[in-house]
């Protein structure tokens, strides 16, 4: 038996395979991805995560588990705004991911 390149013996009820590699030409070669909105896609996701962590309500780990001891109280002013912003940012990176997988599909 030897390499690729030589022949190869046949073993007992084998037969040889051929493996072709095809070489596309440039017009085949297709870019699965827009590079428009995986860039918006990722700035989108960086804006989404410090819009989420700049609305942390409680300082520290009794925060983090649940020990803020404030009651339940309405958001207002730049904590509304930023909520909504958020909001925003979601939707529009989901716009973003559902738009791309059209594009590809």
């Amino acid at each position: 038996m030897e390499g690729h390149d030589g022949p190869l013996a046949p073993a007992a009820g084998l037969t040889r395979r051929v493996c072709y590699h095809p070489r596309a030409s440039p017009q085949e070669v297709t870019n699965p991805v827009n590079p428009i909105l995986a860039i918006g896609q990722i700035l989108l996701s960086i804006a989404l995560v410090v819009a989420i962590l700049l609305q942390a309500r409680g300082t520290g780990l009794s925060g983090t588990f649940g020990g803020d001891s404030a009651v339940y109280r309405s958001r207002r002013g730049v904590e509304r705004r930023l909520w909504q912003f958020t909001i925003v940012l979601l939707v529009l990176w989901i716009f973003f991911a559902l738009v791309s997988f059209i594009f590809v599909t």
